[in-house]
This record gives structure tokens, C-alpha cells and sequence, in this order.
């Protein structure tokens, strides 16, 4: 699935001497990927690590960084992307796993090149869920109906946000191969069948693999005996 080894950095936080497998989870708001992360979880046994979710647990410890990041977003700054990676370092590092899914990151080019130069990690590739904005809003709404951080305007700012930071993230990779684009639109379980279809192909092919050399094997056998 394209395992990269993370650089041999010295005690900044990187991750040494590991072979890991990235991969960064894109998709606008409502477009499923929160839900799909689970399933991937479960069935690939991936750490799934959310940017944001990371760092709305440092201002909730109350440590001194989460003092910082709450005062830089409270005066409307944009988080250095140093922070969020360090974040996403320690999280990696204390899992104990070697494959992860990063949603919601990077947001933007300047995040995408800070966590290549900071950690020394490409990602296996980039699983994209593409989805109408319409069908997008739509699911927001339903889901969400009441909540006043999910009115209409606030959803459409997030998607115009959503498609000037991350597009350029997006292709940026897919010039390199390594995006997956997934139909986003469609019902839960046929988004999963096409998941599963990224993230099992290898194991697919081996299977079928052994499967012939056992048919084969079989064959030979009953020739001899007879």
C-alpha cells in the first residue's frame, strides 16, 4: 500500500526507525468521511487522528500549548501548522501502531509541505471523498437541524473554505498518483464496498494467489496417486 519510512530525526518529536503508512482522509463537510474512518478502523485496524479533534483535546487539558492554541483561535489566527503536526506526532508515537488515517489534514499547501518537511513522511496516498455540495448541505441539515454553528451560511462558508484551501492539496497528490477519489454521494455501505476495494487489493491478490497454487498442488497430488 506504499509503507514509507519516517526519517531517522533526532528527539523533536519525529518518529524514528519506524516503516509507517500515512494516509490523509480529504472530503468537504457532510461528505461521509467521519463515518468511513470508523469502518476503516475496524476492519484495516488503522489509528484514525483528527487534526481537529487533536487540538480541541490540548485546550481542553488546559496545558500551556492549549492555552496558546485557544488564544491564537479566539483572536482569529490560524494555528501554525508546527503545532498541529507536533500534535499528530505524539498522538502517532503513543498509539503503538504503524498505519494511520489523518482526517480533516492538511488543510492547505503550507500544512501539506510543513508536515513532509517536519516529519519526513509522504502519504501512501490520499483518500478524497467527493461529493455534491448540494448532498453535502443537505446531510448537515438533517443532521444537524438546530445546532446554530450549522446554518446555512456557516455550511456554505465551510464548503467555500473547504474547496480554496484543500483543493490545492488534493491536486497536488493526484499529479503524483496518489490520489483515491471516492463517489461520496452514494449510501454508506457502497462507499464502504469501494473502500474496502483501496484498502484490501494486495491481500485480494495474494489470496487468490495461494488459492490457485493450492488447486494446482491438488491436481498434481491426485495425478500422482493415481
Amino acid at each position: 500500500m506504499g509503507s514509507v519510512e519516517a526519517a531517522n530525526k533526532d528527539a523533536n518529536g519525529s518518529l524514528p526507525g519506524k516503516n509507517l503508512t500515512v494516509v490523509f482522509v480529504l472530503g468537504g463537510p457532510g461528505s461521509g468521511k467521519g463515518t468511513q474512518c470508523a469502518n476503516i478502523v475496524e476492519k484495516f485496524l488503522f489509528t484514525h487522528l483528527s487534526a481537529g479533534d487533536l487540538l480541541r483535546a490540548e485546550i481542553k487539558s488546559g496545558s500551556e500549548n492549549g492555552t496558546m492554541i485557544q488564544n491564537m483561535i479566539k483572536e482569529g489566527k490560524i494555528v501554525p501548522s508546527e503545532v498541529t503536526i507536533k500534535l499528530l506526532q505524539k498522538a502517532m508515537q503513543e498509539s503503538g501502531n504503524d498505519k494511520f488515517l489523518i482526517d480533516g489534514f492538511p488543510r492547505n499547501e503550507e500544512n501539506r509541505a510543513a508536515f513532509e518537511k517536519v516529519t519526513g513522511i509522504e502519504p501512501a496516498f490520499v483518500l478524497y471523498f467527493d461529493c455534491p455540495e448540494e448532498e453535502m448541505e443537505r446531510r448537515l441539515l438533517s443532521r444537524n437541524q438546530g445546532r446554530e454553528d450549522d446554518n446555512i451560511e456557516t455550511i456554505r462558508k465551510r464548503f467555500k473554505v473547504f474547496l480554496e484551501s484543500s483543493l490545492p492539496v488534493i491536486n497536488y497528490y493526484d499529479a503524483k498518483g496518489k490520489v483515491r477519489k471516492i463517489d461520496a454521494a452514494r449510501p454508506i455501505e457502497e462507499v464502504f464496498e469501494t473502500v474496502k476495494g483501496i484498502f484490501g487489493p494486495k491481500n485480494e491478490k495474494v489470496n487468490h494467489y495461494v488459492r490457485l497454487m493450492l488447486i494446482e498442488h491438488a491436481h498434481l497430488y491426485s495425478m500422482v496417486e493415481i
